[in-house]
């Protein structure tokens, strides 16, 4: 694929799954990690890796957009990635948001509002099942996931320490794909 051609796939992909991203972008992960795959040839480590790197950096977790356009082009990959999955969503949302402001309060309003929580909560799970399917391929990955967990529950531990002792440990004890 040419280069112009590749950073023209990284525009479409990435502005269709930015429509596709109800409720925020983790409701589009596996959808996300299906298409990166299917149309750029991207592994599921290397997805669960950009991931992970993408919840590092500080602002949206959605900036993991930018590490996969990065991997799949370049930098300029990385920014038409960026442009693509985050501008068209949000020209709608500052539209519909004025609109809805100005709207009177209406049961039609509020059903619409009652029925996206749901849907929402629902692609959210799916995404967080989707990388908890790619992340946990072997007993040690398993075994770390299952710790993690428990910190969770347990404790009120900021999770960015425990995204960084995961990579420490990967690091240190998990096989180099």
């Amino acid at each position: 694929m040419t280069e112009w051609k590749l950073l023209l796939s990284i525009l479409g992909v990435f502005t269709f799954l930015s429509f596709q991203a109800v409720g925020g972008g983790p409701a589009v992960l596996p959808e996300m990690k299906l298409t990166t795959n299917d149309v750029f040839h991207l592994s599921s480590d290397q997805f669960v890796q950009a991931y992970g790197l993408g919840q590092l950096v500080p602002g949206p977790n959605m900036l993991l957009v930018v590490v996969l356009g990065y991997r799949i082009a370049g930098i300029a990959g990385a920014l038409i990635a960026l442009v693509a999955f985050f501008v068209p969503m949000s020209i709608i949302v500052m539209r519909v948001g004025r609109r809805l402001r100005n709207l009177k309060p209406s049961p039609w309003k509020n059903a619409v509002r009652d029925g996206i929580a749901p849907i929402t909560i629902g692609l959210m799970a799916a995404g967080a099942y989707a990388m908890g399917l790619s992340a946990t391929t072997t007993l040690p990955t398993i075994a770390l996931a299952l710790v993690v967990i428990a910190f969770m529950l347990k404790t009120k531990v900021n999770p960015v320490w425990l995204v960084l002792g995961c990579a420490v440990f990967g690091a240190l004890f998990l096989p180099r794909t």
